[in-house]
């Protein structure tokens, strides 16, 4: 019989097959929600006051939120944040292109992706089209793109060092035929059921086509495309979900998924941006806060960064902290840096230790080799944003940024148990 955490993993699956872009995401994740109940919002329209459970989506982001009984103009958020986007290719303006008789798509590298995982895979178009009219779309193929990788016998020395030129190598083919002849966003268009001449803008990305999987000697790895983050973004779902189910606590509990994580936060629908502090002030005023007081409840409030972290990869274990060895299926990680690019500081580890153990799941702290530049994620940006005390935590990863990234299968689980028990206070 499947266990609790097989059957997590494999509706993360789900959800990431119905996620390729991060605008599918936070319209997957709104569905979701509205299924379990929640009322899904405009943010240009009045909202409810008091009690209830509402999401906005504001682009490629989602925000989600219970308000229990008894709330104040004082009640503390508790926020778990996390991320739609991931490294990958955004198709360019005039993006049908080729040579040669082939037929290739213009693309731009997305974020800090593995390059050369993306090679030879059959790979889709997904993400939004506004026709001139002002409306938005969502729209994805199916397989349609290949990276094709140049045979060992034109290139004897490729397995010496594989290096791939940004603007030359990564131009992926999708027919044959006179580029002047094709169109490829009218493929794109058309599984949106829309007339390609009506479609005035795009914000379009390449997603892998391969199905989750779980394997191992004992069913215990789990692989995937865009793990980091829509594992933190699924967990979070989850535990929203369940959290209101089981009654709650009696903090505002949300679930911030911002857009734009992979390169830099800095839009409207970004953790830079002012998308999580316009809803959490309209909360306030619903709840009648005023200025004052909505100081008071940030200051009461914890906001828990959750974003994929990494495992010790056993043929490159020089590359890690040398006491600090996190492993797949060892828990969740609580992820610390002295130079902040982390916010986890010691209420916070204190705090997620507390989680942990009454949700009962082990966890395991990363710290980065001193000689290895750290990474950040959103929660340095959300706890100088807002004041909001921090602990960054996530699931640890082999192959971070590959087209394909590889997990235990017991920690997605894990990882929304602790975040259902951080919503329940």
């Amino acid at each position: 019989m499947p266990t609790a955490a097989h059957l997590h993993a494999l509706d993360l699956g789900r959800f990431v097959m119905a996620s390729p872009s991060s605008f599918h995401a936070a319209a997957e994740g709104a569905r979701r929600l509205a299924e379990g109940g929640f009322t899904l919002l405009d943010e240009a329209a009045e909202w409810p006051v008091g009690p209830g459970a509402y999401a906005v989506v504001r682009d490629g982001a989602l925000i989600a939120w219970t308000v229990p009984d008894g709330a104040g103009p004082a009640t503390p958020f508790r926020i778990l944040g996390a991320h739609t986007d991931s490294p990958s290719f955004k198709l360019k303006p005039k993006p049908t292109t080729g040579r040669f008789g082939w037929l290739q798509a213009g693309v731009e590298v997305y974020g800090g992706p593995l390059l050369n995982s993306w090679l030879d895979r059959e790979l889709r178009l997904a993400g939004r089209l506004v026709t001139h009219d002002g409306a938005q779309h969502l729209a994805s193929t199916g397989p349609l793109l290949r990276f094709p990788q140049l045979a060992i016998h034109l290139d004897r020395a490729v397995n010496d060092g594989l290096t791939l030129d940004r603007q030359q190598h990564m131009n992926p083919v999708w027919g044959l035929g006179d580029p002047s002849a094709a169109d490829l966003l009218a493929i794109l268009a058309e599984t949106a059921g829309l007339d390609p001449a009506d479609v005035g803008g795009f914000d379009v990305v390449v997603a892998d086509t391969q199905e989750p999987a779980v394997f191992g000697a004992e069913g215990e790895f789990f692989a995937s495309g865009r793990l980091d983050n829509l594992s933190s973004m699924h967990a979070g779902l989850v535990a929203l979900t369940q959290s209101r189910v089981s009654g709650g606590g009696d903090e505002i509990a949300v679930l911030a998924a911002f857009d734009h994580e992979e390169v830099g936060s800095a839009s409207r629908s970004g953790a830079s941006g002012p998308f999580l502090e316009d809803v959490l002030a309209r909360i306030g005023d619903g709840l009648g806060a005023t200025a004052s007081e909505r100081r008071r409840a940030f200051a009461a409030s914890w906001h828990i960064s959750a974003d994929a972290g990494h495992a010790i990869h056993p043929n490159y274990a020089e590359r890690h902290d040398p006491a600090n060895r996190p492993l797949l299926n060892g828990g969740p990680l609580l992820k610390i840096n002295a130079n902040q690019r982390y916010a986890t500081d010691a209420p916070g580890a204190a705090l997620w230790a507390r989680m942990c153990a009454e949700a009962e799941v082990p966890y395991q702290e990363f710290v980065s080799n001193n000689d290895v530049p750290c990474g950040s994620t959103i929660g340095p940006l959300t706890a100088t944003r807002l004041g909001i005390r921090t602990v960054d935590v996530g699931i640890p990863l082999l192959s971070m940024h590959s087209a394909r990234e590889l997990a235990g299968v017991q920690d997605p689980w894990r990882l929304s148990k602790v975040a259902e028990r951080f919503f329940a206070g």
